[in-house]
């Protein structure tokens, strides 16, 4: 497509998105990055779909749905995905998991759930479960390290990204760890690096838990988590 726009944050990275549908996300998240007015994709009815030519994936990986859902309109969202040679999936949904014929990354404390409880998986660990994203902020660092100890006991990759508020609704005995400063292309409230170190501290020990970024920046350029997970897990699918 003539048309298509890199999301900022993958430039760099290896990684490029895919968003096939149209509209907004049915999981409705509170200050959403994506639906919030504050995308690189704004405005929205202007400029999705956003599909890249198969040309300019080759040597990348296709992370579907940076915004929406891959659960959301799935048919639609696999049906794109053919035409592609690497490629994941993500989704805050957790149906039919082991039905992607690719991996997939799933959120298990989205939206409402993300202070109070997360999705846990009462099946066996589909093969194709690239990792478990668990959102973090400095108040419900109890409910992460229940997602951490049920996700890991079943040797399963838990990666914490930390949240960053638009509005101040941070509670106000941690306001005092929060900064406002730009993050890649906007500025939000953000956890101070100190207070990130301290919660990461908690799990530095566990081979099986990352954290989404690098060493305080937000770009996934120096990450690399979703790359070595996505070939480990199609490693994992050969089986």
């Amino acid at each position: 497509m003539n048309n298509y726009i890199f999301n900022p944050k993958t430039i760099g990275s290896g990684i490029i998105t895919c968003i096939p549908q149209v509209g907004l996300c049915p999981n409705n998240c509170e200050d959403c990055f994506f639906q919030s007015g504050r995308s690189y994709l704004e405005p929205l009815n202007d400029n999705l779909p956003q599909i890249p030519s198969k040309e300019i994936t080759e040597g990348r990986i296709v992370r579907f749905n940076d915004g929406n859902d891959s659960n959301n309109q799935r048919e639609l969202v696999m049906e794109t995905a053919k035409q592609y040679k690497n490629y994941f999936f993500n989704t805050a949904i957790p149906y039919k998991l082991e039905e992607f014929f690719a991996p997939v990354v799933l959120t298990v404390n989205p939206g409402k759930l993300t202070d109070t409880d997360f999705h846990s998986l009462t099946v066996s660990i589909p093969k194709n479960l690239m990792f478990i994203r668990a959102r973090v902020n400095s108040w419900n660092v109890g409910l992460i390290g229940q997602i951490v100890d049920y996700y890991t006991s079943l040797k399963t990759i838990v990666v914490l990204t930390f949240m960053a508020y638009y509005t101040n609704n941070i509670p106000e005995q941690h306001r005092e760890y929060y900064t406002w400063k730009k993050r890649t292309i906007n500025t939000y409230w953000c956890l101070k690096q100190e207070r990130v170190e301290e919660i990461f501290d908690l799990f530095r020990n566990n081979p099986y838990v990352y954290l989404c970024g690098y060493k305080g920046t937000y770009t996934c350029q120096r990450c690399g988590n979703c790359i070595r997970e996505y070939f480990n897990t199609i490693e994992r699918m050969r089986g």
